[in-house]
């Protein structure tokens, strides 16, 4: 099959997800703000879950590997595929400075994972299914995820939720932004998140998903009790987040009341990010 055809079949990413992903800092994203509340909540949530190593885990959409670096320096064999050839590069650099090798790191598509049936213990997902916007990409990609997984391994997709730039038109002072809430409305209308001004930092091309359509998607994949978690909650409400995260007494109260309402149905939707958590059937 040649590469055209393969994309053909596959549905590639599109053109205007790898360009912004080719000028965006993705790399250093979860170092600041809400991102560290994000990378740091995301972490917690894999080590609750996972079996301690060793063990295999591939991740899919893995960026910069800010993940993967991680988990491969906690022992674990670690590979890494991403769509954007500068991710993997950044990849492999950062791993390379870290002492904390990938077992490999390659560009490559969700919905193809070039691994066999059954050999990973874990797959994070922590990109593909909002940037793949067809529902029959995002379930080719979710039942890859289940083929390569073990039986008894986990699967952890992240999500963005359909009510998040909702939440940022609210944050961010962009309620007289007309451009911005034609994004709002087509986000809440039909879930796909179109940006028609690329040079404004509006995100690019994604489906931003319901909570429950999250679960109902995974569970198709054939998945087992398929949990969908806020990431963030609603600590995005928080209007000093900085100093509040630099005071370790602050930082592990706001963590223990995102963790207590992680899964409240009533706040699910209003997290920016949701993880749903499911596991290959024994």
């Amino acid at each position: 099959m040649t590469a055209e055809s393969r994309d053909a079949e596959l549905g590639p990413v599109a053109a205007e997800i790898v360009a912004h992903y080719e000028s965006a800092d993705e790399a250093g994203r979860l170092d600041t703000g809400l991102g560290r509340l994000e990378r740091e909540r995301t972490r917690r949530l894999v080590e609750r879950f996972m079996s301690p190593p060793p063990g295999v885990v591939l991740d899919v959409g893995g960026g910069a590997g800010v993940h993967a670096i991680w988990l491969a320096g906690l022992g674990y064999e670690v590979h890494l595929s991403d769509p954007v050839a500068r991710h993997v590069e950044q990849a492999k650099e950062n791993a390379a400075e870290s002492g904390s090798p990938l077992a490999s790191a390659v560009v490559g598509h969700a919905g193809d994972l070039d691994h066999g049936d059954g050999t990973a213990d874990a797959v994070l997902a922590f990109g593909p299914l909002y940037h793949l916007p067809d529902p029959a990409d995002r379930s080719r990609a979710l039942q890859e995820a289940a083929r390569v997984l073990r039986a008894g391994g986990w699967f952890f997709g992240a999500a963005i939720s359909r009510f998040t730039s909702l939440v940022n038109a609210l944050r961010e002072g962009l309620l007289d932004d007309t451009t911005f809430l034609s994004i709002v409305d087509g986000d809440l209308d039909t879930g796909h998140h179109r940006n028609p001004s690329p040079d404004r930092d509006f995100f690019t091309t994604a489906y931003v998903h319901r909570p429950d359509e999250l679960a109902t998607e995974v569970g198709a994949a054939g998945f087992d009790d398929v949990q969908i978690i806020a990431v963030e909650g609603v600590a995005w409400a928080v209007d000093d987040f900085d100093a509040r995260w630099a005071d370790r007494r602050s930082r592990d109260e706001l963590l223990r009341l995102v963790e207590r309402t992680e899964t409240e149905p009533a706040l699910l939707g209003a997290s920016t990010h949701l993880l749903a958590v499911g596991r290959k059937p024994q």
